[in-house]
């Protein structure tokens, strides 16, 4: 008896944790862990954003191509106010918008296929209430073929076990965050090799700020360095030693992250291989 009143005690706090509205999860997710206006709004030089929430139009001149971020306010012309919930989804996490169009980098669809549908449904609860801003935004060019897709559709995606850290930290720094994207180094095509460079770095971003380069991630970077020392860096963009970080870094949405999501961000970091 005494057993079974402490599972249901466990179960009840850990349903206690995790309760939340999908309108307030879908807040938290594009407005923190996946810092969607890090790229769909316009940003200065330090990061910080400039104008025109999530109406898109950053400018990315890199390898040839010449992309222009979309809005994704809720204006019917320019924006998404006019697509469909499913329609909204199946951009977001297959790349294919409502007339069969195929999107470009640098929005990681590769991540994005494994966002859950729990959460994909609650980022477009939380999209419903950005107010529409008119805001035509220029076409993307790129030097490349498109592909026709980036996978087959997609059928239902489980959310992940967030009473495990390091799952959930992978789910984070992976699907939501898409840090894994930004951080893992590049291959003879110059995008992220997540299979042979898993948070290596050495991605190159050129912006408003000039050029970055992202870090090692991986043990063999970060191995020194304590978990606040971590944490600081992923929420302030300050080292230990008082140096900054550089966009796109988003800690300007990354200050706001859960103790709990940082602890299993780390852990994950933690378990990475060498690299």
């Amino acid at each position: 008896m005494r057993l079974f009143l402490s599972l249901l005690l466990l179960c009840m706090f850990t349903q206690s944790v995790y309760a939340e509205s999908p309108l307030e999860r879908g807040r938290y997710i594009v407005e923190v862990i996946a810092a969607c206006g890090n790229c769909h709004t316009q940003n200065g030089p330090d990061g910080k954003v400039m104008s025109m929430h999530l109406a898109g139009g950053m400018h990315i001149i890199d390898g040839g191509m010449d992309a222009w971020t979309s809005n994704i306010t809720q204006d019917i012309e320019t924006g998404i106010g006019g697509w469909s919930d499913e329609q909204i989804i199946k951009v977001i996490r297959e790349g294919i918008k409502p007339d069969g169009s195929v999107i470009g980098p640098l929005m990681p669809i590769m991540a994005y296929r494994h966002i859950s549908d729990s959460d994909a449904n609650a980022i477009v609860a939380y999209l419903r209430t950005i107010k529409p801003i008119k805001n035509a935004v220029k076409p993307s060019g790129y030097p490349f073929p498109l592909p026709e897709n980036y996978g087959p559709p997609l059928g239902s995606v489980p959310d992940p076990d967030r009473s495990n850290p390091v799952e959930y930290g992978e789910y984070l720094a992976g699907p939501l965050g898409h840090c894994m994207e930004c951080h893992s180094s590049p291959n003879e095509q110059g995008m992220p090799d997540m299979e042979n460079a898993l948070g290596a770095g050495g991605l190159l971003f050129h912006g408003p700020w000039g050029v970055s380069a992202s870090a090692n991630i991986t043990p063999n970077g970060i191995g020194q360095k304590s978990d606040e020392e971590i944490k600081q860096m992923i929420t302030t963009g300050t080292r230990a030693d008082g140096t900054k970080l550089l966009p796109p870094m988003g800690f300007n949405y990354y200050s706001n992250l859960t103790p709990g999501d940082l602890d299993a961000i780390v852990a994950y970091l933690r378990s990475l291989p060498p690299r």
